[in-house]
């Protein structure tokens, strides 16, 4: 996945804790499956990547969510690393253990056991909460500052190929139409952060990051949604996750040029829908 913006407002009392629109960009060849229920973890909801068996965005019945974006550096890319997006199914399906043996409880303490192998990945940002504690975090294991997993501030947040809320042309432009979309309507219909995500305008050049890659190859990629002719914009999802009083409601739609048979059409029409409410108490 390549373009996530979002809005997180964990002090909401009752309306939308967190709302989110990204773009899942990668190779046309390479084999998926779209949103559903996974039968090996009936719990998890997610895509699924076919090749390296993870996932780039998912949730789960009781509350854990992660989503994951490539971090672009062509020249640290190795092939023997390992397929990253476990990161996000083994947290989504829990089946990582602490020191002590127990489950990882929190989205930190996980962020942190993860970054104790960081360098074992190529780059990668991960994006983890969990609604019930109403937690969200974020690590990057590419990020020159040293940071370290961190948890986020409320707002309106963007993650692309660098690091978080990096001020790259498109992913300003859409955490800014994100901010702007939900200061009108703080409840829109799915559908309306999905069609925010599938403009295919190009940064003009002198805008354009420089990241190891051919000046046409960074025009390209500098689209929302990209098309080119062996990769480019394969699905996107749109997600609310919302409070009412002791419940949390998650509604979370996707839009994908997948139709279930792993061959790609253009435009994407094949659209999938989910709505549960978390099964444990909000903490």
């Amino acid at each position: 996945m390549c373009l996530i913006v979002f809005d997180w407002r964990p002090d909401a009392v009752d309306g939308p804790l967190f709302t989110l629109a990204a773009n899942r960009d990668e190779f046309f060849r390479r084999a998926a499956e779209p949103i559903g229920w996974w039968h090996d973890a009936p719990a998890v909801l997610a895509g699924r990547d076919l090749v390296g068996g993870g996932t780039w965005l998912g949730m789960s019945r009781d509350g854990r969510f992660a989503a994951l974006t490539n971090y672009r550096a062509p020249a640290e890319m190795r092939a023997d690393a390992p397929t990253r997006g476990t990161l996000v199914s083994d947290w989504l399906s829990d089946t990582t253990q602490n020191p002590s043996g127990n489950p990882h409880k929190t989205p930190l303490d996980y962020l942190r056991h993860v970054a104790q192998n960081g360098d074992l990945y190529n780059g990668f940002n991960l994006l983890v909460g969990d609604w019930t504690r109403r937690e969200l975090a974020w690590y990057c294991n590419r990020d020159s500052a040293r940071r370290g997993p961190a948890l986020l501030a409320p707002g309106t947040h963007g993650i692309s190929n660098a690091v978080l809320d990096t001020a790259w042309p498109k992913l300003v432009r859409k955490r800014t139409e994100l901010g702007a979309l939900l200061a009108r309507d703080a409840m829109p219909p799915l559908e309306r952060l999905i069609d925010l995500m599938r403009d295919p305008r190009l940064a003009r050049d002198d805008e354009l990051p420089s990241t190891g890659i051919s000046l046409e190859r960074e025009r390209v990629l500098s689209a929302a949604f990209i098309e080119s002719p062996d990769y480019g914009t394969r699905s996107t999802t749109a997600l609310r996750v919302t409070g009412y009083g002791e419940v949390i409601g998650v509604a979370v739609a996707e839009r994908s040029d997948d139709n279930g048979s792993h061959r790609i059409v253009r435009p994407g029409d094949f659209e999938r829908s989910f709505a549960f409410n978390v099964e444990r108490a909000i903490a």
